[in-house]
């Protein structure tokens, strides 16, 4: 078997969206793809409203093993999604892109954090289903 492709989940801050999606891949899509989340910047802190989604949601604690990471901090890869934040994410040749076109809960209700969560695994298992065609 072909080794598992490495997918990176870009945002702006690497705090929210893209955080739920590295979460998200590796629980649903990880003997497929691995994954990795980054940002253009970052923030100090994984967003507290989608840890807890996370934890409501998935019984997943993304605290464990995950923090804000710049582009520069994750492997090479070979897919890069980003989120939909409008950003102008460096281009890396060779690389497959994608845009999920996400609008940023950050700063409404946590069931708007929930609706994000729910398309951001459908999405992932889209993806997952895609890689093992």
């Amino acid at each position: 078997m072909d080794k598992k492709k490495k997918v990176a989940f870009v945002c702006v801050h690497n705090s929210c969206r893209s955080q739920m999606a590295e979460a998200l891949g590796r629980h649903f899509a990880n003997e497929v793809f691995e994954s990795y989340s980054a940002g253009t910047k970052i923030k100090a802190n994984i967003n507290h409203d989608a840890i807890e989604t996370m934890k409501k949601c998935y019984s997943i604690d993304m605290e464990e093993i995950q923090y804000p990471k710049l582009l520069s901090d994750i492997p090479p890869v070979d897919i890069v999604i980003t989120m939909g934040c409008n950003v102008d994410c460096p281009i890396i040749d060779g690389v497959y892109y994608e845009d999920w076109g996400l609008e940023d809960p950050s700063g409404k209700s946590l069931l708007e954090f929930e609706k994000t969560a729910q398309i951001i695994e459908q999405k992932v298992k889209d993806l997952k289903s895609r890689l093992m065609d």
